[in-house]
């Protein structure tokens, strides 16, 4: 092969077509992954609706946006397949999140319980909103309180012909 006007050497395009053929084994072996398997309902319609209900009250470990019922991660399938798999072998809805609970801690839940632990999740918000609500009480405060500086006569006499729409001609 000519390139350039030089002529290519033999080793060159070995190591090309090796780097092209261990390309093309990377990305068919990427497509030809199998898809991870989905959450699999059960036969049992009434089962069905508790354990979506119930889903939708665990937050998903892996996107922690998203509940289990609604995400796409395999550990949120796992978990909503164990979800179905307890409730149609009898467990309420309680035993069930207690399950979750004990395995993942409270995090797993979107509402966790009021406790020592958990404190910082339920009064962080309102405590940075009630300190920015102060913050801004004692800037303006300040600045209600502190005087304005007078005007030199000859300022106030400027800005008296500003707002006639004198001094115009000064500027252009």
């Amino acid at each position: 092969m000519r390139r350039g006007g030089k002529r290519e050497s033999g080793l060159g395009g070995l190591v090309r077509g090796i780097a092209a053929v261990v390309a093309a084994c990377c990305f068919g072996f990427a497509w030809a992954a199998e898809e991870p398997p989905k959450a699999q309902p059960v036969g049992d319609p009434a089962i069905e609706a508790r354990a979506l209900k119930l889903g939708h009250e665990l937050r998903c470990l892996v996107c922690q946006n998203q509940s289990i019922a609604e995400s796409n991660a395999e550990l949120a399938h796992d978990l909503m397949n164990q979800v179905r798999e307890q409730l149609a072998a009898g467990k309420s809805e309680e035993e069930v999140r207690a399950y979750l609970v004990a395995r993942y801690g409270d995090f797993v839940l979107y509402q966790p319980p009021l406790k020592a632990s958990t404190v910082a999740l339920w009064a962080g918000p309102f405590v940075l909103a009630l300190a920015g609500v102060l913050a801004l009480w004692r800037v303006l405060r300040r600045r209600s309180r502190e005087e304005m500086p007078a005007l030199s006569a000859e300022e106030a006499a400027r800005a008296q012909a500003l707002l006639r729409g004198e001094g115009k001609e000064e500027r252009s």
